[in-house]
C-alpha cells in the first residue's frame, strides 16, 4: 500500500510521515526542500519512508511525483493533500505574484497532483483523498483580516473537495477535507508572531493519520471542521 503525503518536511506533515513510518505503508514524502527528511531517515529505522524533492506548484514536480510513484509500482492507498503557504497582509497590499503562488500551492497543485495520480489508486480497495484546509475557509468561521488569500485558497479547496467527491466515486475514491483549527507550526509562527495555538502538529497529525486510514468508510465529500472553537 501506498500513501503519499505533500508539505512533509515540517509541520504536520512532517509528524504524518513519522506515523505512517510506523505502519506497513511505503510512504512517498514530498517537499520542496527534503533536509529534515533526509535527516529523519537517516537518523531511525524507518525503511519504509521515500523523500521526494518536488516543488508540486508546477508542471515539473507533479510529474516527477507521477513518475517515482509509478515505478514503485504498488497501487495507491492514501493522497494527503497538506502543502499549503500562507500570506498575512492587508488585501489591497497583496500582489498579483503573492495572489497567484498561494492559490498555485493551495489549490491547482492539489488539482493537478490529484488528476495526475488517480489512476495510480488500487482498484481492488477504497481509496481516499484528504484535503488539508483550513478554518479559515470554513464557510461561517471568524475570518481574520490579512488573510484574504490564504482563507479564499482554503475554501476554494473545500468547494473542490466536494466535486471531486462526486467524480471519484464510481472509482472507489472518497474525497473529503479537514478544516483544521489553529495549530503550533512554523507556518502559524510566521504569519501570527507570539501566538501560542492549542494544539502542537504532532497532535493534530496523530488525528489526520485516523482519519486518512478510517475515514473514508464514514464520510465522502465532506468538509469536518477539526477545531476546539465553535466557527
Amino acid at each position: 500500500m501506498l500513501v503519499i503525503i505533500t508539505g512533509a518536511s515540517k509541520g504536520i506533515g512532517f509528524e504524518l510521515v513519522k506515523k505512517f513510518a510506523g505502519t506497513n505503508y511505503l510512504v512517498i514524502a514530498v517537499s520542496r526542500q527534503t533536509k529534515s527528511l533526509s535527516k529523519l531517515i537517516n537518523d531511525s529505522s524507518y525503511t519504509n519512508v521515500l523523500a521526494v524533492s518536488a516543488d508540486i506548484s508546477t508542471s515539473k514536480g507533479i510529474n516527477s511525483v507521477l513518475t517515482i510513484s509509478k515505478k514503485l509500482k504498488k497501487p495507491l492507498s492514501i493522497l494527503i493533500n497538506n502543502a499549503g503557504i500562507i500570506v498575512n497582509k492587508p488585501y489591497e497590499k497583496i500582489s498579483e505574484k503573492e495572489l497567484k503562488e498561494v492559490y498555485s500551492t493551495n489549490v491547482f497543485a492539489p488539482f493537478l497532483l490529484t488528476q495526475k495520480l488517480t489512476p495510480l489508486f488500487s482498484k481492488k480497495t477504497k481509496g481516499h483523498i484528504v484535503n488539508i484546509s483550513s478554518m479559515g475557509g470554513f464557510q461561517g468561521s471568524a475570518k481574520f483580516a490579512g488573510l484574504s488569500a490564504y482563507s479564499s485558497s482554503k475554501a476554494a479547496l473545500s468547494g473542490l473537495t466536494e466535486c471531486l467527491a462526486e467524480e471519484l466515486k464510481t472509482k472507489n475514491i472518497s474525497v473529503n477535507c479537514l478544516a483544521i483549527g489553529a495549530v503550533q507550526t512554523e507556518m502559524l509562527s510566521k504569519a501570527f508572531p507570539g501566538y501560542k495555538a492549542p494544539l502542537k502538529a504532532n497532535e493534530m497529525a496523530e488525528y489526520v493519520f485516523d482519519f486518512a486510514i478510517n475515514g473514508n468508510t464514514f464520510y465522502n465529500g465532506k468538509i469536518l471542521p477539526v477545531s476546539s472553537s465553535t466557527p
